[in-house]
This record gives structure tokens, sequence and C-alpha cells, in this order.
């Protein structure tokens, strides 16, 4: 049993040290380092962009930068106006709720009260009264819209305080009400 020559011709030469390694891919270098320059650009960019937005709306404290605008704050004398207890009839459908409230508001001072106070006290009781008398008339206009429902929700008493500051200062121009204050509040059904 001979071997033929053909036979080993056409076999692959194989020798023992190349079987037991195995072939090494090649990785694309240049790829690869532009994959990166271009991921850190885009980071860098995007973090930028938004410390730029930061420090541009103020949110962003900085040290040495621009300086920041400071508005110089004038201390405000403000004095409150109480209001006696206010028993109102309230909008529902059957017309036997009613809401007992008593008021308090902050009201800011006009300069210009300050030097009229000295030179006469009566005449400012007067228009003290006078004012009060319009704070009441236009406080149970509002009250009197209100229902017993919308007073009760969650943020009943919030948005009837808005009410209120927006409907005093459209009929009482004169008067600034810095704040309204509920000292008593019940809503009967």
């Amino acid at each position: 049993m001979a071997t033929s020559p053909t036979v080993l011709a056409s076999a692959p030469a194989t020798s023992p040290s190349s079987s037991l390694v195995a072939p090494v891919p090649r990785v694309p270098v240049i790829p690869l380092l532009i994959a990166v320059v271009v991921g850190v650009l885009i980071a860098v960019l995007g973090v930028g962009g938004v410390v730029y937005y930061l420090a541009r709306t103020g949110r962003l404290p900085m040290q040495g930068g621009v300086p920041q605008k400071t508005e110089s704050v004038v201390p405000v004398t403000t004095h409150a106006m109480v209001l006696e207890p206010l028993l109102v009839n309230l909008a529902d459908a059957g017309g036997s709720s009613y809401l007992r409230v008593a008021l308090t508001l902050r009201v800011r001072d006009a300069a210009d009260k300050k030097d009229t106070k000295a030179k006469d006290e009566k005449s400012n009781d007067k228009d003290s009264d006078d004012a009060v008398a319009a704070v009441r008339d236009t406080v149970l206009t509002v009250l009197g819209r209100q229902t017993a429902d919308g007073l009760l929700a969650a943020d009943g008493k919030e948005h009837l305080k808005v009410a209120l500051k927006t409907a005093l200062t459209e009929h009482n121009a004169d008067l600034k009400v810095a704040d309204v204050f509920f000292t008593d509040f019940l809503v009967q059904r």
C-alpha cells in the first residue's frame, strides 16, 4: 500500500506550531480614534452649553465673572387693617350655605400718608372709616360669589385670597394690599 505522490502534494502542509496559534484579528485604530475624539467633543460641548445656560439665567453663582444686578431694597412699612367678622350667604343652589369670616389685611403705607398723618389726625380718621367701608363692600361682593364647594376645596382659601387681592386692587386703587389673612373662617351648609 503505497501512497501516491498526488495525494501528498494536494494535502496542506501543517506544522505543529501553526495549529496551536489562533489568528489575531486586526482592530482598525484610526476609526476607533476618530470615534473617541468625536464623543469627547460632543460631551464637552454639551456640558459647556449647560454651564453657559445656567450662567446666563443666573442660576449658576459666579465668583469673579459678571457682576450680578442688585436692587436696592427699600424698607416698606405696612400696617394691619382688621375687619370685623363678616357673615355672607354663599352662591350655592339651595341658598342655605353661608360663610363667617374675619379678615386682617396687611396694607402698605404710602409715602405721602406719613406727611399728612403728622399734619392732621382728624381728617385721617374719616379717610380711614371711608377706606374700611370701601374694603368691606369689595370683600362682601367677592365673598357673595363664592360657593361652599369651592371654598372647602384643598386650595379654596388660596384662590379666595388671590381673588380678594385682585378685587381690592381693582376697586380701591389707593389701597395697596400686601397680604390677606383669615383670622376666622367657617363655612356652614
